[in-house]
């Protein structure tokens, strides 16, 4: 049994002042404000939130931070690099760059991570002798980093969608495919969770998986109890290639597959029709919002408020990587809104907060976690308020001046994974230095 102390902490009724959350065995067993502190108690300064959710993840694509801004283009541009990227990692380059990476998002102050996994098999679509290798790199990886994960293992069927219809794969895309969903559900199954990760199943998209697939892979999530992510509507490219061919949009193909649910994520779902909208929020489903990636990117802004009105939820995610630091992405939304409505206050703060937390640990199938509150699980982040950045903020407005920097301690299934700033793995700068020098090497 393990007692936090907090200076602060924000529960369900909002901030409290010395709050003790007594843990166990990874769990919340209670938590009390206006407590005194008690010899034994592990002091948690400043303001402590709950673990903070990155529900869209790429690892590998940390790779390419700071290394693809030299020349114009867009995201399909980008693509060529990642593509680039991809040819060169196995199973172990794909570990230790994975280790480092979330070891960086524990530092920021990210508790969980919802992987987006489709490197599969070897660099020429042969599979490894464990044709869940790669898989279990990213498991093995976030044990390390202590992390919370789900693997979003995801389905890759075809090289992209046009008006005439789907594309063979590319030599680069064969290692993403199990050459049918029957073959990716055979794969998948032999998966065991453990502690601390699950599975989740991931459509790449409407342009990488065809009609005649989608509800078989949706049929195995709702008969294994899965949750559900996809890519939805990033690029106008890929709404238009889809009302071509399918004579709809990517939401409508989806829904009508019986793909929306309240299980279902969406992940940047930028451009939307209003119908689109209104699917989404009728559903429950969640969006899956990555601002700084859709602004580096040059992706577009999506309609969060909208979505949200029409009763959707809402969740966020760090993508590729340009930026690490869950502050950023969910004042992100924000932001966006601000400049699209010319209209300040789009989402209350406790809404963004529910993003970052509650609703972001839904989307990845973790309903007991995003709270400070018995029985839920004992992740918990403390932020510095005394900082040059959040010196002088009123407590429930410090996710819009706070970075990852401010982050001082971080615990995971009651585990104090970073103390002091400094994680649990050393120095993290150096982990990523070296892996990604190993596989650019």
């Amino acid at each position: 049994m393990t007692t936090y102390w907090c200076e602060h902490a924000v529960l369900p009724g909002g901030a409290r002042r010395h709050v003790r959350v007594v843990t166990e065995r990874g769990r919340i067993l209670e938590v009390v404000g206006d407590q005194p502190m008690e010899p034994g108690d592990v002091v948690l300064h400043g303001l402590v939130l709950p673990g903070l959710a990155n529900a869209h993840s790429h690892a590998f694509h940390r790779a390419l931070r700071g290394r693809t801004h030299g020349e114009e283009g867009n995201f399909w541009t980008w693509r060529e690099g990642m593509y680039a990227l991809a040819r060169r990692l196995d199973p172990d380059s794909y570990r230790r760059l994975a280790t480092a990476v979330f070891a960086e998002m524990v530092l920021a102050g990210y508790t969980a991570v919802g992987e987006f996994h489709y490197l599969h098999h070897g660099p020429d679509g042969t599979p490894y002798d464990d044709p869940n290798a790669m898989g279990v790199a990213l498991v093995e990886a976030a044990a390390a980093a202590g992390i919370r994960l789900t693997l979003l293992d995801t389905v890759y069927l075809a090289g992209g969608l046009t008006g005439g219809g789907h594309v063979p794969l590319d030599a680069v895309q064969q290692r993403f495919s199990d050459g049918s969903a029957e073959g990716w559900i055979e794969r998948v199954s032999a998966l065991r969770p453990g502690e601390g990760w699950r599975v989740g199943a991931a459509v790449h998209s409407v342009r990488a998986v065809p009609l005649d697939d989608l509800a078989v892979v949706g049929d195995a999530a709702v008969r294994e109890l899965w949750p559900l992510h996809a890519h939805m509507s990033e690029q106008p490219g890929e709404n238009l290639a889809c009302e071509s061919f399918y004579g709809r949009t990517p939401a409508r193909l989806l829904a009508d597959e019986g793909l929306l649910t309240g299980t279902t994520s969406l992940v940047h779902a930028t451009h939307l029709t209003d119908d689109d909208v209104a699917l989404l929020g009728g559903s429950g489903a969640c969006a899956v919002f990555c601002p700084t990636t859709e602004r580096d990117l040059a992706d577009g802004i999506g309609p969060a408020r909208a979505l949200a009105d029409a009763g959707a939820r809402l969740a966020v995610g760090s993508d590729q990587h340009a930026v690490v630091d869950p502050f950023e992405e969910v004042r992100g939304v924000e932001m966006h809104e601000r400049l699209v409505s010319l209209e300040r206050g789009r989402f209350a703060p406790a809404d963004l907060l529910a993003m970052a937390t509650l609703d972001g640990y839904h989307s990845l199938g973790w309903p007991d976690g995003g709270l400070i509150a018995g029985n839920h699980v004992a992740d918990l982040v403390a932020v510095r308020t005394d900082s040059p950045r959040t010196a002088g903020c009123s407590l429930d407005q410090v996710l819009y001046a706070a970075t990852s920097a401010d982050v001082t301690d971080v615990v995971v299934a009651g585990e104090h994974v970073v103390s002091a700033g400094v994680h649990r793995l050393g120095d993290v700068g150096r982990l990523l230095s070296e892996a990604i020098t190993a596989v650019r090497r």
